[in-house]
């Protein structure tokens, strides 16, 4: 019983350093497999196979082949290219959008956090509106009523993704604007404008970071949903949603025509999830 207790014991002590290591090398391979599939998606005109809007002879619902590694669609476009360059749209896209979301809640969160009173109760209320309405549904709605096109989907992510930024920045703002050097700055009649500059955006960037990170994966999904309900570039431009909704019909007979683009948005979120964990595990080390 001595022996068996002993023994656990010196499993339960080096169970956790272990599973950190195991974490640690679990982040810096999705890190990797993310720059790999960013690099992949940034030299698609280079490693494509075929053009993805041109049609490849008479090679029509092809399988995967030598020509043609994940086969063709029912218009005789390769998959292959087709996912590389929907790929390079949905990662551009979501760069936009989290640029575009961190600009704007990043300025409203700071003036909300910086100025309470009335202008932190009309900005966070104005956020919580936001918060409150189901963000999918605005931007459809939104892309629709601007007209179906590439450009009318990202402002119709970008209207909606915006709000958790502002609640995390103003957070985070209140929390660095008690901390004893932002006080005794004040009293030494630092400007307003300085304060906020050098002594509290510093403070939020790396809370930024990990969110802008962790929203890759849900971005890409938000995104492929809108071009699947015909809301994005219309065809034969090359984007993962709409592919796989015009796959739709050939599931049964030529599956690899919806699967492929599928599996190519569940891959992008898996891989830039768990690279937003790692960038987040790194800030907090750090």
């Amino acid at each position: 019983m001595t022996t068996l207790g002993f023994l656990t014991g010196g499993l339960r002590r080096t169970d956790p350093a272990a599973g950190r290591a195991h974490h640690a090398v679990g982040g810096r391979l999705a890190l990797a497999a993310l720059a790999a599939l960013v690099l992949l998606a940034l030299l698609a005109p280079v490693v494509s196979p075929h053009s993805p809007v041109l049609r490849s002879g008479d090679a029509f619902l092809q399988p995967g082949s030598a020509g043609h590694p994940l086969g063709t669609d029912a218009l005789g476009y390769d998959l292959l290219a087709r996912v590389l360059y929907g790929m390079r749209a949905s990662l551009l896209a979501a760069a936009v959008v989290i640029a575009s979301g961190s600009l704007i809640g990043g300025l409203v969160g700071v003036l909300a956090g910086a100025l309470p009173g009335w202008v932190d109760s009309v900005l966070m209320r104005l956020t919580d509106l936001f918060l409150a309405l189901p963000g999918l549904v605005i931007a459809m709605a939104v892309a629709a009523s601007l007209g179906a096109s590439y450009r009318s989907a990202l402002i119709g992510i970008a209207v909606v993704w915006w709000p958790m930024y502002a609640r995390l920045v103003r957070g985070e703002i209140r929390a660095w604007a008690t901390r004893p050097h932002l006080e005794a700055a004040r009293l030494a009649g630092v400007p307003w404008g300085r304060r906020v500059v050098r002594h509290l955006l510093p403070g939020v960037r790396s809370t930024v970071v990990v969110a802008a990170s962790l929203d890759v994966g849900g971005l890409v999904v938000a995104l492929s949903a809108l071009s699947f309900v015909g809301l994005s570039s219309p065809a034969p431009a090359a984007e993962l949603g709409a592919m796989a909704a015009q796959g739709m019909p050939y599931l049964l007979t030529s599956w690899w025509v919806p699967i492929v683009p599928g599996i190519a948005v569940m891959l992008l979120a898996l891989v830039a999830n768990y690279a937003g964990d790692a960038v987040r595990d790194l800030l907090r080390r750090r």
